[in-house]
């Protein structure tokens, strides 16, 4: 169950309206990495959690408060698209919406929303549920959302230079603070489930014994660039303990020709009738047989 009040987690009140910058604020609202999707994210984690107690209660927590993120957002938005923007072409326009659009609006502010917010990010694409990581386990999950509060704290630190409107700077603010604190949160989140015992299955220790452990070790040196060596993920103990790091400088390819297998003659594929080492052979490959060729073969 959720229940909402009407009071905001923090004030969002533009001095002035800027459509154009409304536009740009959708990032944080509907982009890949914008509150939607965390709020999404964190959710899913929640409900998917199997652990009862002070794991799902914080991932709720957080989650919960990643509404209130979107509904300050979209309450700046909508006030940012109230009236025409500061154009001087716009100002030629006599209605406020269509001076608006004129000045650089997202058309869909109008035309959609209604001079609201939208599920959507800066260019108008909607938000997508594929945007979100909540895969039953936590250590997993919670390096996800770390990534996911690293990259929403960066685009908010990019619109906070986009903009030097004193209203929209101090909720940004307190985004940024937010996005810090909890990206804190998941890190101390990370090393709990290693205190407790709880950084499996899958991560990282599961099939230890199933991997093939002269690839777990190694970093191929494959670009031109000469420099990789040199960093603490070529040589040395690797963060889990187990492992020990290794360069290999030009490394040979362990697998034959990437050749596909002849195509099926229905499914008229450009084709020489030969497709080299390691392609499939005898009679079913053959490029041009139908279903009909080969079900003559089998009774002949």
């Amino acid at each position: 169950m959720f229940r909402h009040t009407k009071h905001l987690q923090f004030e969002a009140k533009p001095e002035k309206p800027d459509a154009l910058y409304a536009m740009k604020l959708q990032e944080l609202i509907g982009g890949a990495w914008g509150e939607m999707t965390v709020t999404m994210q964190y959710l899913f984690q929640g409900w998917n959690c199997r652990i009862e107690g002070k794991y799902k209660d914080m991932i709720m927590d957080i989650a919960t408060e990643e509404i209130g993120h979107v509904e300050m957002l979209a309450t700046m938005v909508a006030r940012l698209l109230e009236g025409a923007p500061d154009d001087v072409t716009a100002k030629a326009v006599k209605d406020p919406a269509v001076a608006a659009v004129v000045g650089g609006m997202n058309p869909q502010h109008a035309i959609v929303g209604g001079g609201g917010a939208l599920p959507a990010d800066s260019v108008g694409t909607p938000w997508n549920g594929k945007y979100i990581v909540a895969s039953g386990n936590l250590m997993a999950d919670f390096r996800a959302n770390v990534a996911a509060e690293a990259q929403g704290r960066l685009q908010t630190a990019r619109l906070y230079n986009m903009t030097d409107d004193p209203g929209v700077r101090a909720m940004l603010k307190f985004n940024l603070a937010r996005d810090t604190v909890h990206q804190n949160q998941w890190l101390a989140a990370i090393e709990q489930l290693q205190e407790d015992g709880l950084e499996g299955p899958v991560a990282p220790s599961a099939l230890f014994d199933e991997e093939n452990q002269e690839h777990a070790n190694t970093l191929w040196g494959l670009s031109d660039g000469e420099q990789a060596h040199e960093g603490r993920w070529a040589s040395g103990p690797a963060p889990d303990g187990m492992h020990e790091f290794h360069y290999l400088e030009n490394p040979a390819p362990l697998g034959g020709p990437a050749s596909a297998p002849p195509p099926s003659g229905h499914l008229y594929a450009t084709h020489d009738g030969d497709m080299g080492e390691g392609s499939a052979k005898g009679p079913d490959a053959a490029p041009n047989k139908t279903m009909g060729d080969k079900i003559k073969d089998t009774f002949s």
